[in-house]
């Protein structure tokens, strides 16, 4: 295996495990550890530590080397907000209704059918540098919406309506139950950044 595949592998392996929820916010991330479990040598996971640094998923501190960054209140306050900016500027760049889009969300988790509505959204924008800030915005928003699934009144019936409101290509409708969305997660931030650090 050449070293570009196994960077490449290590990197995606790395990304989910942190993405996952697995790793509790503000813990060490030990290179050589990470290494072992990846089988991999420490070089590669190096590298996937610097560039998700870049990415903002993982942040350096001097002298303590890596760790995933502590959630919040304002900082997740400010991800929701800046999130639904994003997302209100995409649909305003829809110049046409655009074609039903279908979307399979019935087997994927809460926090998969968000991202996949979400990049959709930005997808019919036509701007792909505004689809990568709101997918990246996603990737930072993971964990929250992994424990915002568990206490989310009525998440489900949220996201079906979305999506259907997304199929339908109704801009006008969908910026507004977008909006409402967001709403209701800032609302949540409390009781989200509570169950992120609540290890049952």
């Amino acid at each position: 295996m050449n070293a570009g595949v196994t960077s490449e592998r290590v990197y995606d392996a790395l990304k989910r495990q942190l993405l996952g929820g697995s790793v509790p916010p503000g813990e060490r991330l030990e290179p050589k550890k990470l290494a072992v479990l990846l089988a991999s040598s420490v070089t590669p996971v190096r590298d996937a530590l610097h560039r998700l640094t870049g990415e903002q998923i993982v942040e350096m501190r001097t002298a303590e080397g890596f760790h995933l960054p502590l959630v919040t209140e304002p900082g997740l306050r400010e991800l929701i907000w800046w999130n639904g900016e994003l997302l209100r500027f995409a649909l305003k760049r829809w110049t046409e209704r655009p074609n039903a889009v279908s979307l399979s969300i019935g087997a994927a988790s809460y926090a998969d059918s968000v991202r996949m509505l979400f990049s959709a959204v930005a997808s019919m924008s036509g701007h792909p540098v505004l689809r990568g800030e709101i997918e990246a915005v996603s990737d930072r928003l993971n964990a929250a919406r992994i424990a915002e699934a568990h206490g989310a009144v009525n998440a489900d019936e949220e996201i079906t309506a979305l999506a259907w409101t997304l199929e339908m290509g109704d801009v006008r409708a969908l910026i507004l139950r977008v909006a409402a969305f967001h709403r209701r997660r800032l609302a949540l931030v409390p009781a989200i950044v509570e169950a992120i650090y609540r290890r049952d």
